[in-house]
């Protein structure tokens, strides 16, 4: 089983460099590329290493060759979350923006058959991020990744809504991802435990915000999509389903349920039972591939993972690519 085309919505990339400023400039939180040996390097970020990368982060050879080495035809690729930097002041922020989607647009240009852009823009000034999309969307951006909370702000809050008009307006894709967990201090256990539990929890939330505010009933056009497979959202949606029934949220038609089966959820979650669930619960219209490539936690070999669900060849194609291209408006 082999479908024409692989499509992976979830994977990143960190610019060669960043610009010189002023020292001041982010709050001193700038970061910063220090290379090192055999194509590695570190991100800095107020004189403290960040994490450890390598050149896969922007070498389109080296990434291209995985790609093809895993049957993936096309990354849709998007900033490391780290660099959407919401703590910034908005120029800052719009600075950083603009140096990481020139990058990406770089990359894209370079190899346009295997790669698609997912911007960014300083969300911790709606007004100014709303301004940014219609650059993003005449540069050839297909869409924009937001993090999962803006400064501790979910993206269901109503200071949001005027964004997401824009969005819904120019046609853009939304790829919401887990980022900066706001329950990080109840977490106990090894660095990695803050991504092992913090991100599926917090990305359940984000989800959640968009479904019990009626961002979505009001915005029935907005392409989201949430990674790690939606978190936690498929635990508590049967309970957000039942809640509803009793009274619905602020006069919602749609049923949570119903509001789910609509948003877009990569296949990240790394057990195959849990993924089928995921299938079942949200529908195979409504899941992508989504790799987090190149980070450690990443899913590798995704179109062998998906060849052993015992999906059907519509299921399987639509998985692999049919949903991220109507999902990505192409």
């Amino acid at each position: 089983m082999r479908a024409m085309t692989a499509i992976d919505i979830h994977n990143h990339i960190v610019p060669e460099g960043f610009p010189v400023v002023e020292p001041t400039c982010g709050g001193g939180r700038w970061p910063s590329l220090q290379k090192g040996e055999n194509n590695e390097a570190s991100i800095m970020i107020a004189g403290k290493e960040f994490r450890r990368i390598d050149s896969r982060s922007w070498d389109i050879q080296r990434r291209t060759r995985d790609m093809d080495e895993e049957r993936v035809d096309v990354h849709v690729i998007s900033p490391m979350p780290e660099l959407l930097s919401y703590w910034f002041d908005g120029q800052d922020g719009l600075k950083m923006a603009r140096h990481i989607n020139a990058a990406i647009g770089e990359m894209v240009h370079k190899a346009p058959t295997r790669f698609l852009g997912m911007g960014m823009v300083p969300l911790q000034d709606p007004d100014l991020a709303a301004k940014e999309l219609s650059k993003l969307k005449s540069d050839g951006f297909v869409g924009v990744e937001i993090g999962s909370n803006i400064n501790g702000k979910v993206p269901g809050d109503p200071l949001y809504e005027p964004f997401f008009a824009e969005v819904e307006r120019l046609g853009l894709a939304v790829l919401v991802h887990a980022f900066h967990p706001l329950l990080g201090e109840r977490i106990i256990g090894p660095a990695m435990a803050t991504a092992l539990i913090g991100f599926p929890t917090e990305i359940g939330l984000a989800a959640a915000s968009v479904i019990t505010s009626g961002l979505y009933e009001r915005h029935t056009n907005l392409r989201m999509a949430f990674s790690h497979g939606g978190g936690t959202l498929a635990a508590i949606l049967p309970r957000l389903n039942h809640g509803w029934t009793l009274n619905p949220f602020q006069g919602q038609a749609l049923s949570p349920l119903e509001v789910a089966q609509k948003l877009y959820y990569d296949t990240l979650v790394f057990d195959p039972t849990f993924l089928k669930q995921l299938i079942k619960r949200f529908g195979a219209s409504q899941v992508m591939i989504g790799t987090d490539y190149p980070y450690t936690l990443r899913q590798a070999h995704p179109v062998s993972f998906l060849e052993n669900l015992g999906l059907s060849s519509g299921e399987f194609d639509s998985i692999t690519s049919a949903n991220a291209k109507r999902f990505l408006g192409l």
